[in-house]
């Protein structure tokens, strides 16, 4: 597979395919097709005098692969990801891709975050770079694509994501300190460290247009052999001039156990599994307030994952009921509007249920939900499903082509692609004493 490596045009380095004119290739599951450029001659007198502002509208259309392609084509669609004129034009028109990035995960560590795995393979242990590799997936067109980050320093692992922005934490024990980095362009910035110390915290992370929120939840300890204090504490910050950094605190409802590490964001709230027995957590970010929802068929339930599919929150899990005569199955519950009733929307077919048990075999699966899709990831395999909410199709995706299994699997995130997002310049407003990163 060829790759292309726009080195120049940010400080991250891509693989996308790339196959000649005429042709079709095939690597590792993975194929492109293109067709003769004769068939798709345009007159270049006519095309030639098409308005700048028509051609840059095209060009914000472009998914980001395309993109970076096209700006080896001049200087000046160069210079366009440099241009407040075509970004803002880019945030007005260009659709929303609903992509995932995936993150390789030793599949024997227990943090409740993605601990930085990188083993040095191409660019040596720096103080200054961990060398991260993440795998872009773009399940409408079922294609993988590689990005680096080399600007990323060591000991920072990914946490959370929104509006294309990845949220990276410090992996140290003690008062946790986090990235907002835009893989696309290349930026860094950081946010203020927490208050309280921590060890391995759930992150819940939210971006609007005007505003940015996280949350930190789990135990206020350094050590695992500590008391456990279950509390959270929220960073806020929006166009208004109105922030609080780490100020607003709150702790959990009593007897959890807050281990999955993954919050999900939905309609004001966000939520994370709570074992032990099986139940949903919520924290409403207006109100302060934590609570439980109790989970659908909750005694019966196996590896059951929240994800968050077009605004609206979803529950998917194996269910096996060993004593009544009721199929196993993998099943997905929808939180209905008045936040305490699911109700069961889709159901595994047996058939593939059977074959995806086989591979299974009890080791538990994790998944991802971004627009349309969810993505099934099977523990200790390279084997994932992407189930079509808007087709109800289920299909397997091909392995990643950029990895080897080897004791690595992938965890990962609801990813958006975007040339901007001009919100982190909020945090410009902040008079404290850390750095932020840039390309």
């Amino acid at each position: 597979m060829e790759g292309f490596h726009p080195s120049m045009t940010s400080p991250f380095s891509y693989t996308f395919p790339i196959s000649g004119a005429g042709s079709s290739t095939t690597t590792s599951n993975l194929t492109t097709a293109t067709y003769s450029t004769s068939s798709l001659w345009m007159n270049s007198r006519i095309w030639s005098k098409l308005p700048q502002r028509l051609l840059d509208r095209v060009i914000a259309f472009l998914p980001p692969p395309a993109f970076f392609r096209a700006r080896c084509v001049c200087k000046r669609w160069y210079a366009l990801l440099f241009s407040n004129t075509f970004l803002e034009l880019y945030l007005q028109v260009s659709p929303h891709r609903h992509w995932f990035i995936f993150f390789k995960h030793h599949k024997t560590r227990k943090s409740y975050i993605y601990k930085n795995n990188n083993n040095g393979s191409g660019c040596g242990h720096g103080a200054a770079s961990s060398c991260e590799e993440g795998y872009l997936f773009d399940p409408s067109d079922m294609a993988w694509y590689r990005i680096s980050f080399a600007l990323v320093p060591s000991g920072f692992s990914p946490a959370s994501s929104s509006a294309g922005l990845l949220c990276w934490v410090s992996d140290e024990a003690g008062p946790k300190t986090m990235l907002l980095c835009n893989p696309l362009v290349g930026s860094i910035t950081q946010l203020p460290p927490t208050l309280r110390p921590r060890l391995f915290p759930s992150i819940g992370l939210t971006i609007s247009p005007t505003c940015i929120d996280v949350t930190v939840a789990g135990d206020d300890m350094i050590s695992p052999y500590a008391v456990k204090n279950l509390t959270s504490e929220s960073f806020h910050i929006d166009g208004g001039g109105f922030y609080s950094l780490w100020g607003t605190t709150s702790s959990l409802p009593r007897l959890c156990s807050l281990e999955s590490g993954r919050m999900v964001y939905a309609e004001g709230k966000f939520y994370c599994m709570n074992c032990s027995p099986f139940s949903v957590l919520a924290y409403d970010i207006t109100s302060n307030n934590w609570f439980k929802i109790q989970a659908p068929m909750r005694r019966f339930l196996r590896s059951p994952n929240l994800v968050e599919c077009k605004g609206k929150l979803l529950l998917v899990a194996a269910v096996e009921k060993s004593k009544l005569n009721v199929p196993k199955s993998l099943r997905v519950w929808s939180l209905q509007a008045c936040g305490t009733m699911w109700v069961e929307s889709e159901r595994m077919p047996q058939q593939l249920y059977i074959q995806f048990a086989e591979l299974e075999v009890g080791n538990g699966f994790e998944c991802v939900g971004h627009g349309d899709f969810i993505v099934i990831m099977i523990r200790g395999t390279d084997k994932a499903l992407l189930f079509d909410i808007c087709r109800k199709r289920w299909q397997w995706i091909p392995p990643c082509p950029y990895i080897a299994h080897d004791g690595f699997e992938l965890h990962g995130f609801a990813y958006e692609p975007r040339l901007a997002t001009p919100v982190t310049g909020l945090l410009d407003q902040l008079a404290l004493p850390f750095h932020t990163f840039g390309a």
